[in-house]
């Protein structure tokens, strides 16, 4: 027979079981932290949105930093915080120390016009930040002595610091620290006037002969309406024989003569891998270098042909064709798309993260 006192010592006991099972229990039945991975979510009003990583890959494995780059090496700098650039200015033949972004104002009010769509320039504003980042972790430092990078458009980008105006200050602020990353590393950030309407493998645009970055693919460019300049939509060009068979040497295929001309390999994009020069075969991408870009404006070529003893050329676009048309990012703003609009339609299952604030 059970006592009372006994009886009710074990209805107080199995009570606390019962309590601590359930508050287990509540635990795990707690609503879950949304999956940030599929949330889109806008810093502020202007600027880009930022896309969070899913707490798991698609493996299962937990997603960490190595989603995200550390800072290059080289610019000694503390991760999370702005890093200053020593940067060689070729004018002034002589490095010059300034904070990161003030450099990147610079470098997007001499890359693309400083009157553009605001969302058009922010979208450039990430791409400059991202190719100094990739530049300065690949080679750790410019060709000119103590210095990251330079001013040199051989070696860099295009830089401008009288054309900075409010417009670009905006575009720099709201952007601040974002750059393009792809499986962990800093995207290859390369971008050009106009596609002609469909942007360049690598191969095609610049005879990249490393494995191509699979961010880069061919895709469609709204690259042309009545806003675009003539001369980035279409272009014709005359060049003498010896203009052609100085340039084949230029680029490595050298020739006596020839008595004809004409597209050999096409590219996906439809652009011209390779001219048929005579009996030589010269990458086209070379001999644009070779003939002089702002002449042979792209290797999406629509006729060569010899004519009464010169080459005569047409094409469409402006420029490489590899990544992000400017003309594009353009007429996209226009059309009330954001930089991460435009950023992810030239540039392919990669990620925008904030690397400082």
């Amino acid at each position: 027979m059970v006592s009372k006192s006994s009886g009710k010592a074990r209805v107080v006991f199995f009570t606390l079981i019962i309590a601590i099972l359930i508050s287990g229990c509540s635990v795990d039945r707690r609503p879950q932290e949304r999956e940030l991975g599929d949330d889109v979510r806008q810093q502020s009003q202007e600027q880009p949105r930022i896309k969070e990583k899913k707490e798991t890959d698609e493996s299962g494995k937990k997603a960490g930093s190595t989603d995200k780059p550390p800072l290059p090496k080289a610019l000694g700098a503390e991760e999370g915080k702005e890093p200053s650039l020593k940067v060689y200015i070729t004018e002034e033949k002589q490095v010059r120390e300034m904070p990161f972004e003030e450099y990147i104002a610079g470098v997007v009010a001499g890359e693309i016009k400083n009157d553009w769509p605001l969302e058009a320039i922010k979208a450039q504003a990430i791409i400059a930040r991202t190719f100094v980042l990739q530049f300065i972790s690949e080679k750790g430092r410019s060709k000119y002595e103590n210095a990251h990078v330079s001013t040199d458009i051989e070696e860099a980008q295009a830089w401008n610091a009288g054309a900075v105006n409010d417009r670009i200050k905006k575009a720099v602020e709201e952007t601040r620290g974002l750059a393009i990353v792809y499986q962990g590393q800093f995207a290859r950030t390369w971008f050009h006037s106009n596609a002609g309407g469909k942007t360049a493998t690598p191969q095609e645009g610049l005879n990249y002969k490393d494995e191509p970055p699979p961010y880069i693919q061919v895709v469609d460019s709204p690259d042309t309406n009545e806003a675009v300049e003539a001369d980035a939509k279409n272009w014709t060009a005359v060049f003498s024989k010896d203009q052609i068979i100085k340039a084949m040497e230029e680029a490595g295929k050298p020739i006596k003569d020839f008595d004809s001309i004409s597209i050999g390999e096409k590219g996906p994009s439809g652009r011209a891998i390779t001219i048929q020069v005579g009996e030589a075969a010269v990458s086209a991408a070379e001999l644009r270098l070779a003939l002089g870009t702002t002449d042979m404006r792209s290797t999406l070529i629509d006729k060569i042909a010899l004519e009464g003893g010169k080459v005569v050329m047409s094409g469409r676009g402006y420029g490489h064709g590899v990544g992000m048309s400017q003309w594009g990012a353009y007429n996209m703003a226009n059309n009330k798309k954001t930089a991460e609009d435009i950023i992810n339609h030239y540039f392919k299952d990669i990620e925008i993260v904030k690397m400082w604030e």
